[in-house]
């Protein structure tokens, strides 16, 4: 899990597509076994959060992962503020 509140001012001064944060949970929100996350700007300063299983790479995350769309598993993997969390691709 990320320690560093995200901020939109810090989506807006990322790059397009970086990484925001990324790791490797146990939740059963998103499935039994434990999964690689990854949370990821998008072109503009919006971001998501996809998952998969935790053998795959963070680059096949990315491409090929499941998409979140829980609130509480999206702030809990990655603190947010309110404007921030406002900025997800839903």
């Amino acid at each position: 899990m990320s320690k560093e509140i995200l901020t939109l001012q810090k989506l807006k001064d990322m790059e397009p597509f970086a990484i925001i944060a990324t790791g490797i949970t146990t939740n059963p929100i998103l499935h039994n076994e434990p999964v690689r996350w990854v949370a990821k700007r998008g072109e503009i300063y919006d971001w998501a959060l996809y998952y998969h299983y935790d053998f795959n790479t963070v680059q096949y995350v990315m491409e090929y992962g499941d998409k979140c769309f829980t609130k509480s598993v999206i702030k809990e993997l990655v603190p947010c503020d309110e404007e921030a969390f406002n900025m997800y691709r839903f």
